[in-house]
């Protein structure tokens, strides 16, 4: 945690020293500063820039930098740089580029270019690239890169040491070799301790590990990330249908898709779906945002119906405007908790229909006890406050009421929006809202008209 914070302290501190060197005009000094920096963050730098700092930063960078910057950019970012770019700076820009990480850059580019790029590559790299863009960009195919190092079960531990030294190098985060037969078709992996403390005269059969299930090419990648967390994976193959390898999925690949995700759950839970730029144009912005308002707006007015059909109840207890908020807010806030646990069980597949109706009794266990706790606290208020026992035993039964269809609500509304095909993370909370608003009002107004009038 220290270091975290560490890290953020000096992205803080690059971020103002790159401000005052714009301000100050030492452009020489900003890009010597800027060029020393990792290409992760470079691109930290220029999220937090405003557009027309962010372009005199770009154009700071060295040419064989950008690429790499490119892949490490959120892709609205990312957008606005590459709309500003000439096509065969684009196309220099992929030189170097792992096949993942420019199968990513790729599906963003105009045609023209990627056309130019796919056309500079030689015929096995172009075979590589095509490979990966033909699986979906959130699955194990769109994640894997093809540079794996592949050796046969029946050679012996030295032949294989005797390959590597010839061949130089091994690509990053190479945690293992993977074993094929002659079809290439995936047997096991030989890791690289293993190869480097058994008897140079075993053979690969004899020590590789079998037990390393393969990922299928098809498989989400919130699902990849779910098995490298459980299993502690620092790489892991990746297979088509019929069982030959394809390539490889590495840890920096899986921290990608885990950072992406929290990111997209935190923007959806305010109605932000994707990556949006913080210094991004003012009209897209509002545009964007203005979706989920009208929503909210179409909600709120079927939540003042509601209030609507109690006026004349409301007209003769005057109380009951003062505190019918207290009721709804109160059912908004348990429904959003149980709704966040919900969807966090559902990203992290824990939540199946196997287990659905004991998380359902729990939260209306749940609901019910908090809705007792707080049903006499408020109750105790509204006596003190206004002397009316009656007012304060309907409030605390409509408490009661709107926190249990809070709890059914935040549990059914993601179940179902999922089954529906609708992201709950980013359209649960606005229908979950209409929901605790609507029978919190409903139950408070209904029976103060029963009782009360």
């Amino acid at each position: 945690m220290a270091e975290t914070a560490e890290n953020r302290d000096e992205q803080r501190d690059v971020v103002r020293l790159a401000a005052e060197a714009l301000e100050s005009g030492t452009l020489r000094k900003l890009q010597r500063m800027v060029n020393d920096l990792h290409p992760a963050e470079i691109a930290d730098l220029l999220e937090s820039m405003p557009g027309p700092q962010r372009r005199i930063v770009w154009e700071l960078l060295r040419p064989e930098s950008e690429g790499d910057v490119l892949v490490h950019l959120n892709d609205e970012v990312r957008a606005g740089l590459i709309r500003g770019m000439e096509t065969h700076e684009l196309v220099a820009a992929t030189e170097g580029l792992d096949t993942d990480d420019l199968a990513d850059l790729l599906q963003g580019l105009p045609n023209a270019v990627i056309g130019e790029v796919l056309r500079s590559m030689d015929q096995q790299n172009r075979h590589r690239l095509e490979k990966v863009l033909s699986y979906p960009e959130d699955s194990a195919g769109g994640l894997m890169n093809t540079d794996t190092i592949t050796v046969r079960a029946d050679v012996t531990l030295d032949v294989v040491l005797r390959y590597l030294r010839l061949r130089g190098e091994l690509p990053e985060a190479t945690d293992s070799l993977m074993v094929v037969n002659r079809f290439d078709r995936f047997l096991g992996v030989l890791p690289l301790s293993t190869l480097l403390t058994q008897d140079p005269d075993l053979t690969v059969a004899e020590v590789m590990d079998r037990e390393l299930e393969p990922i299928p090419a098809t498989m989400p990648a919130r699902e990849v990330a779910a098995r490298f967390e459980r299993h502690d994976l620092v790489s892991a193959p990746v297979v088509d249908e019929e069982g030959r390898l394809l390539g490889r999925i590495t840890i920096d690949d899986v921290v990608d898709v885990i950072r992406d995700e929290a990111e997209h759950s935190l923007l959806s839970l305010t109605g932000l779906g994707g990556e949006e730029d913080l210094f991004s144009p003012v009209l897209p912005a509002t545009r964007r945002r203005a979706i989920w308002l009208g929503v909210n707006l179409a909600t709120a007015f079927l939540a003042s119906s509601v209030v609507g059909l109690f006026e004349h109840t409301i007209h003769q207890v005057v109380a009951l405007a003062v505190l019918m908020p207290i009721v709804a807010s109160m059912g908004g806030i348990a429904g959003s908790q149980t709704l966040t646990v919900v969807v966090r069980g559902l990203a992290l597949d824990q939540l199946r229909d196997a287990n659905v109706r004991w998380l359902l009794v729990k939260e209306i266990l749940v609901a019910v006890a908090n809705g007792l706790l707080w049903a006499v606290v408020v109750g105790a208020v509204v006596v003190a406050w206004f002397d009316d026992l009656r007012l304060a035993v309907i409030i605390g039964a409509a408490m009661i009421i709107n926190l249990l269809c809070a709890a059914l609500a935040g549990v059914a509304i993601p179940l179902i929006e999922r089954r529906m095909g609708i992201d709950p993370a980013l359209a649960g909370a606005v229908v979950l809202t209409t929901v605790t608003d609507v029978m919190g009002f409903f139950s408070f107004l209904g029976l103060a008209t029963l009782f009360l009038t």
